[in-house]
């Protein structure tokens, strides 16, 4: 069990009982304000706001009194711990270490990396490029009916034919998730839908019922009810996506470049199953 872990229920004694009082605001603390000494180690405002950030979201309910006091008790303990530390840091523990830099310093890495800034003109191009010029697009509203069998299928469109109500058909037979909601699948556009499903559902005028359409989940029933051309959104609208598009560009162009530079030789691990990487007995080695 890792101090983390511990940490959690320290916090929940410290909440019930409410010991140690939160020592007095100053002017102009920073993260190097000291908070504890422990045998001559600091303990600071930033070791707690570190320790902090790295907590489950629920902790945010306790009183902030609270909260300062439990973490800093738990560095202390902490400290007390490390230092009483005798002997080799075992293998894993040394494997849990480096592991926990590398994440850390990557992420470093990706923060300023995706972070930069990004200027309106690289925001308006990305626009243009995704929206402006791109041609209008048809979206469908349909609903289906899915069952097993080809027979069942077209039992069913005679009975659309003799006047049954598609919605009340769909509930009673399709075995789709959309069934009870009378087989509606709302608005969508190409790409969503298996393609032999789309491409029956484009050849369709709005109020046509479909012939059989067999897919790999089974023999739809497709009744298209509606189509409409997508709109160009505005700029704003969509601004925060395409700037987060830039940014995953900016990491992927970032360690491609890294990737280039870097010499990277994997070993042969073909003699190695997959599953070996369960076994943490061999940590334990």
């Amino acid at each position: 069990m890792t101090f983390r872990t511990k940490l959690f229920p320290a916090l929940a004694i410290v909440a019930a009982v409410g010991f140690a009082q939160a020592p007095a605001a100053q002017d102009s603390p920073d993260i190097d304000t000291v908070l504890a000494t422990v045998n001559g180690t600091d303990i600071t405002l930033g070791h707690m706001i570190a320790l902090r950030a790295s907590l489950p979201a629920q902790y945010g309910q306790l009183p902030p009194e609270i909260l300062f006091n439990g973490i800093l008790d738990q560095l202390i303990q902490q400290t007390l711990l490390m230092q009483s530390f005798e002997g080799e840091v075992s293998k894993r523990s040394a494997l849990v270490l480096e592991n926990e830099r590398r994440a850390i310093l990557a992420t470093e890495v990706i923060e300023k990396v995706m972070q930069g800034a990004l200027t309106d003109a690289d925001v308006q191009a990305a626009y243009e490029e995704r929206y402006a010029n791109a041609g209008q697009e048809t979206e469908y509203k349909a609903a289906h009916i899915l069952v097993e069998t080809e027979e069942t299928a077209r039992d069913l469109i005679a009975q659309l034919d003799g006047g049954a109500d598609f919605a009340t058909l769909a509930r009673e037979n399709s075995t789709g998730p959309s069934g009870p909601n009378g087989g509606d699948l709302g608005w969508f556009g190409p790409g969503v839908m298996v393609e032999s499903f789309f491409n029956a559902v484009a050849s369709l005028e709005p109020g046509q019922v479909s012939e059989p359409v067999q897919t790999q989940f089974g023999w739809h029933v497709i009744k298209l009810n509606e189509t409409r051309l997508t709109e160009t959104p505005p700029l704003e609208e969509v601004r925060a996506e395409i700037e987060e598009t830039l940014r995953q560009e900016k990491f992927d162009d970032h360690v491609d470049t890294l990737t280039g530079q870097a010499t990277i030789e994997r070993s042969d691990a073909s003699g190695i199953a997959p599953e070996t990487i369960n076994n943490l007995d061999l940590l334990e080695n």
